[in-house]
């Protein structure tokens, strides 16, 4: 009876348009924003904001860019650490290049690189598909890492490809503790979120997923499948690239090319798999699954050993944790190939109808 929808009418078009057409959505999100703004920065110690909040901010903000261009576009990528990697070294270059620059201007002109990049990239998508177009992204990981390794400006001269950046400051303020890291990141990706969801609910997002589903019987009804799929990687490159930029300058600090390898790339893409393609929660629910499961395992392994008086190893622990996480992944695409946000659609319209049975 919680979530019944009776008594909602929708008497004009915009009130039936909202990004939260029912109540209850709009009073849950409305609570959790004043629970993530207020209660957890007063709640959460230092350590759960560098180890665990923080990170999963901003890989949920690099997962919501792949969603969109793997989800709801049906372009297959795995150059997405190369994104992040091209935000992450253009912010930098842009933030100690031009004196005085904002960390704000700094990020958005490093996602608009990342942007620049990703529409580079994209051009084979107009060619080529599916594990053609995932090889003819992954050129675009090697093609950074030897751009960063070997052209010494953009890592403003460094040997070694590793650059840092200090003294962050926002609108006056300065982005030192990890309360204010926390909600730097917190707000990013709540705008960013909100103006992706409006972006795939219009005519673009339509687009995309019309593309998605069949391109050739898209390109009949007259859409253009050149701008449909660019601008799918624009976009998705853009909000990677500004999760880059936040990973480099908020989460890391000090950098090289190898925090953003192919790896990054692969995690990334497992977590819109897990999460759910062509949704904006899938992105958070893969992000949370990806990052926290680690932690979780690393913490409860040692503890289920010694319940049956077995002593376990750093490395046995390093070893099981990946041997448990790849089984998890395995059964869950078996068992709920639609990922986890199918799950909670399911929950949602079960809870419409509770406690009736029809």
């Amino acid at each position: 009876m919680i979530y019944r929808e009776n008594g909602q009418f929708k008497t004009t078009y915009r009130s039936d348009s909202q990004i939260f057409p029912i109540l209850q959505d709009r009073i849950a999100v409305a609570l959790f924003l004043i629970f993530a703004f207020a209660i957890v920065p007063m709640l959460a110690s230092d350590y759960l904001f560098r180890a665990i909040l923080i990170p999963f901010l901003i890989i949920s903000l690099a997962a919501l860019g792949v969603n969109i261009l793997v989800g709801y576009c049906g372009q297959i990528s795995l150059g997405s650490g190369a994104f992040m990697a091209i935000g992450a070294y253009g912010a930098y270059n842009f933030f100690v290049r031009i004196p005085g620059m904002p960390l704000i201007p700094a990020v958005i002109l490093g996602g608009v690189c990342a942007m620049l990049f990703g529409i580079l990239f994209g051009l084979p998508s107009l060619r080529v598909k599916g594990l053609y177009l995932a090889v003819t992204t992954l050129a675009a990981q090697f093609f950074s890492d030897w751009m960063f390794l070997r052209i010494k400006w953009f890592t403003n001269d460094s040997p070694s490809g590793s650059v840092s950046v200090s003294n962050l400051q926002v609108f006056g303020m300065p982005i030192e503790s990890a309360t204010s890291k926390y909600i730097l990141c917190l707000s990013i990706l709540v705008v960013v979120s909100l103006l992706a969801k409006n972006l795939v609910r219009g005519a673009i997002g339509r687009e995309w997923m019309a593309i998605r589903d069949m391109d050739v019987a898209a390109a009949v009804i007259g859409i253009r499948p050149m701008y449909a799929k660019l601008s799918a990687f624009a976009v998705s490159s853009f909000i990677i690239g500004m999760s880059g930029a936040l990973w480099g300058f908020v989460y890391l600090g000090a950098w090289e090319p190898a925090a953003f390898s192919v790896d990054q790339s692969f995690r990334l893409l497992f977590m819109v798999i897990i999460g759910g393609m062509g949704s904006i929660l899938g992105g958070f629910l893969g992000a949370a699954f990806i990052t926290i499961l680690p932690i979780a395992l690393s913490q409860l392994l040692p503890l289920v050993a010694g319940v049956f008086g077995v002593r376990i190893s750093t490395a046995g622990v390093s070893h099981a944790e990946l041997m448990i996480f790849g089984g998890l992944i395995v059964w869950f695409l078996i068992v709920e190939p639609h990922g986890l946000a199918k799950l909670w659609a399911v929950g949602k319209q079960k809870l419409r109808l509770w406690p009736f049975p029809h």
